[in-house]
């Protein structure tokens, strides 16, 4: 029998998972592929881009897959996918998710299933836009570089050469062992497929970070209508500081539906297909006091009707 090749990608919120494993799977017509994609909240956004009939896609949500909150779902999900004649199954992780204990699931769905993953490692995307602003703050970003195989330098366009050295040393200081490799636009060479990417794996097997307690609170709105730019841009501004991370998708007067993603200081849009409503989904930095935070910001710039939920 021949094993399904199994990878996790890790990397912290918006380093650009989703939009690497979209153009990953565009370029694998004809081959069984399986995609488990994992939010913190109970709305998956990025969900819907991955999507279509070739992909079996399982989504699990609410909690990081390596915390005791969602490690059975996750399990169960690995043994699920295999039994569905894939060739390939990537995960995508949370921007949470803390791989430290990823030996302990694969040893997990073997019990269940047998030897039918062949594991060829977790590749950590690393935002190169903001990751020297978020290494000192999230023992996260740590964990998930000190347990990846590979490292993959994303948005390589948008800072200079110096910066991209100064990053690969800080990641090397973090795992000297693994090679890292750049990325711009979602596009990686792909040629770690035939890599054995497992030599380079040099951390222990370790309990996660990710528990019930440490995970941050996510919360969502609902609007209906349409918002003029300016209006949406000003709320998201006014916000920024207290965020990890703001996504999901608003119809803009004028211009229509529009994905919307921010993370740090950068807020990007693309076009977006049609909804029934305006949707955003926030991951907080302050907990629960961004509920009050959101309905201030957008009471002084937008001033319409939205409904909020946790």
């Amino acid at each position: 029998m021949n094993q399904i090749k199994l990878y996790f990608l890790t990397g912290f919120l918006g380093s650009g998972k989703t939009t690497l494993l979209k153009n990953l799977l565009e370029n694998m017509e004809g081959t069984k592929v399986g995609v488990i994609q994992n939010e913190l909240g109970k709305i998956s956004i990025d969900g819907t881009v991955l999507q279509n009939d070739d992909i079996h896609m399982v989504e699990l949500n609410r909690g990081s897959i390596f915390c005791s909150c969602l490690r059975l779902s996750f399990v169960d999900a690995l043994a699920k996918m295999s039994q569905q004649g894939l060739e390939y199954v990537f995960v995508e992780s949370s921007g949470f998710g803390d791989p430290s204990n990823a030996e302990e699931i694969l040893e997990a769905t073997k019990v269940l299933v047998g030897e039918v993953y062949d594991f060829r490692g977790c590749i950590c995307l690393v935002d190169c836009y903001n990751f020297l602003d978020q290494l000192g703050d999230e023992i996260t970003i740590d964990r998930q570089l000190k347990h990846c195989n590979l490292a993959v330098l994303t948005k390589v366009d948008l800072v200079d050469r110096e910066q991209i050295e100064l990053i690969k040393e800080k990641v090397q200081e973090i795992n000297p062992v693994c090679p890292i490799t750049e990325s711009e636009n979602g596009n990686i060479n792909r040629s770690f497929y035939d890599m054995d990417l497992m030599k380079y794996q040099w951390a222990e097997c370790e309990e996660t970070t990710n528990s019930a307690e440490t995970k941050p609170k996510t919360f969502s709105m609902n609007f209906a209508g349409e918002i003029e730019k300016d209006k949406l841009e000003a709320f998201l501004e006014k916000i920024e500081p207290s965020v990890y991370r703001a996504k999901g998708f608003f119809k803009v007067k004028n211009e229509g539906w529009e994905k919307v993603d921010v993370v740090g200081k950068k807020l990007d849009y693309a076009p977006y297909e049609e909804q029934e409503q305006s949707e955003l989904v926030f991951i907080s930095k302050i907990g629960i006091a961004l509920i009050r935070e959101i309905k201030e910001a957008w009471d002084e710039y937008v001033g319409l009707p939205m409904k909020l939920n946790n």
